[in-house]
């Protein structure tokens, strides 16, 4: 990971960086399949340490036809 970048994101953040829409995140929060932290009642973030080692976790290997 560069050391440039912020390790806190907020949803538009993460939608920017990630392709993941803010309507697509709450649906995923709400499911509990993606990890996040709540501050307080109204602000989500999202540590990009833990996205990394979901997005690992979830990788989906090809196969040649």
């Amino acid at each position: 990971m560069e050391e440039n970048k912020k390790r806190w994101l907020t949803p538009q953040e993460f939608e920017d960086e990630f392709a993941i829409c803010v309507e697509t995140q709450k649906k995923m929060r709400s499911a509990r399949s993606i990890p996040y932290s709540k501050i307080g009642r109204k602000f989500i973030r999202y540590d990009r340490h833990k996205i990394d080692e979901w997005l690992e976790e979830h990788e989906v290997v090809g196969y040649e036809l």
